[in-house]
C-alpha cells in the first residue's frame, strides 16, 4: 500500500510513475536529477553458489556483495546484478519519454553520457575532456570549474540516496529478493512525505 501511493512532491501531488515525474517537471519548470545506487541483498542458495564464489575469487571481488539490487529511480522497480547506470535508464524507457515528453532539463553523472545526443540534449552530464593528455593550464581551470559547478547542482540526489540508506531496510536488505521493488518505492514514500511535511511546517512558521 505503502509502495502504491508515491512520492509526495507537494501538499497533494503525488507521483507513481516516471512518466508521472516527466511530465510533472515539464509542468512546473523544473529541473531533474537522476542516478543509481546498488543495494546489498542476501545471499542467495542454490547449486550454482559454489561456482559463482569460485567465479568471483578470481575476479578479485567481494564475495559478499555478489547479490545486488540496483534501482534505477525513486518511483522505478529495481532489477538485481550490477548493471550500468545508462542500461537500466534505457530499460526503464526514459530515453522514449524524455524524447516524446516536454522540453525539461536532466542532470546526470557521467555514467549516463550518450543520453544527451538520444534525448535532444536534455539529459546534461559533465563536460568532456578535449585534451587527454598535455591540456593547457587554461583548459584545465575551465574544465574543473565547469565540473564543479554541474556536481553541485547534483549534490542533491547524492543526499536524497544517503537519507534512503538510512533506512535499515535499504542499508542491507534481509527480505525477500522479489519484496525489493516495494520496499524501496515504500521507503521512498515515506520520506518524500517526511521532507515535503517538514518543508510545509517551516514555511507556516
Amino acid at each position: 500500500m505503502l509502495a502504491e501511493r508515491g512520492c509526495t512532491v507537494s501538499p497533494g501531488v503525488r507521483l507513481r510513475t516516471l512518466a508521472e515525474v516527466i511530465d510533472h517537471l515539464g509542468a512546473n519548470r523544473k529541473t531533474g536529477i537522476i542516478d543509481g545506487t546498488e543495494i546489498r541483498v542476501r545471499r542467495t542458495q542454490g547449486p550454482g553458489q559454489v561456482h559463482l564464489r569460485q567465479e568471483q575469487a578470481e575476479r578479485g571481488q567481494d564475495h559478499g556483495r555478489h547479490g545486488r539490487e540496483r534501482p534505477r529511480a525513486l518511483l522505478q522497480p529495481d532489477q538485481p546484478g550490477s548493471c550500468a547506470d545508462i542500461t537500466h535508464a534505457r530499460q526503464a524507457g526514459l530515453v522514449k519519454l524524455l524524447a516524446d515528453g516536454p522540453a525539461v532539463e536532466i542532470l546526470a553523472d557521467a555514467g549516463y553520457q550518450g543520453l544527451g545526443a538520444q534525448t535532444g540534449g536534455r539529459v546534461i552530464t559533465p563536460p568532456h575532456r578535449k585534451f587527454k593528455k598535455n591540456a593547457p593550464d587554461w583548459y584545465e581551470e575551465i574544465h574543473e570549474r565547469q565540473r564543479k559547478a554541474h556536481s553541485s547542482r547534483r549534490i542533491r540526489v547524492e543526499h536524497g540516496i544517503a537519507h534512503l540508506k538510512n533506512w535499515r531496510a535499504l542499508a542491507r536488505h534481509l527480505g525477500r529478493r522479489e519484496h525489493m521493488s516495494d520496499t524501496v518505492q515504500a521507503v521512498a514514500g515515506l520520506l518524500s512525505h517526511q521532507q515535503t511535511a517538514d518543508l510545509t511546517s517551516a514555511r507556516q512558521r
